[in-house]
């Protein structure tokens, strides 16, 4: 699923108040650490398809070329299935980041604290829908 013009707030129940970098202590990089990487370096540059690729390949440490090289094979099996939107990311539910989508469906994340957080989550002059994270725990 991918958004445009949406602003997803950070979990209510999301245990930071500002925005941290993820880091775990394991050999290989998480999903979330791979997303945050892939987005902080590049804003606006994936839409949500091109980031569950990249992120994907990365993951599982398909090298570069044979990422080019199969790229629609390894789409194709990688989209048959269905993927959660960045609702259910731990950026916006555990690290503490909002999640831009702007008109083009290109996104970009924000840091709780930050005064582009604050816009968009505040402002109607943003021009979002607003949605917030999924929240890690039942109520």
């Amino acid at each position: 699923m991918s958004y445009t013009n949406t602003f997803i707030r950070v979990a209510e129940d999301c245990p930071v108040e500002t925005g941290v970098i993820p880091v775990s202590g394991r050999e290989r990089k998480t999903a979330h650490e791979i997303q945050y990487e892939l987005l902080a370096s590049a804003p606006y540059a994936y839409t949500h398809e091109e980031l569950l690729y990249e992120v994907h390949v990365r993951h599982k440490a398909i090298p570069e070329t044979e990422a080019k090289e199969r790229a629609p094979e390894i789409r194709d099996a990688l989209f048959a299935k269905p993927h959660p939107c960045l609702r259910a990311s731990m950026l916006p539910k555990r690290y503490g980041w909002g999640v831009h989508y702007d008109a083009e469906g290109k996104i970009a994340i924000y840091a709780k604290e930050s005064p582009e957080y604050d816009y968009y989550a505040t402002s109607p002059e943003a021009g979002v829908t607003l949605l917030n994270a999924m929240r890690s725990k039942r109520k």
